[in-house]
């Protein structure tokens, strides 16, 4: 399984789809997070791995 972590909120989801599915299925905006995997940014067309765990990180704009 893949565990998805984003502020208080814990999420496991079956490997082999791509970030931006996770964030999707997740009902999260993928244009408003960043995702982390091992203390490395990732892309959103990365691919899912059993055992993952993608730590998402809220996108702070403003002028």
């Amino acid at each position: 399984m893949v565990k998805v972590i984003f502020r208080d909120k814990q999420w496991e989801l079956r490997p082999g789809m791509t970030v931006r599915d996770a964030i999707l299925k997740l009902g999260l905006d993928p244009e408003a997070v960043l995702a982390v995997r091992n203390g490395q940014l990732i892309h959103e067309a990365t691919l899912t791995q059993d055992g993952d765990t993608i730590r998402l990180v809220a996108v702070i704009s403003g002028g």
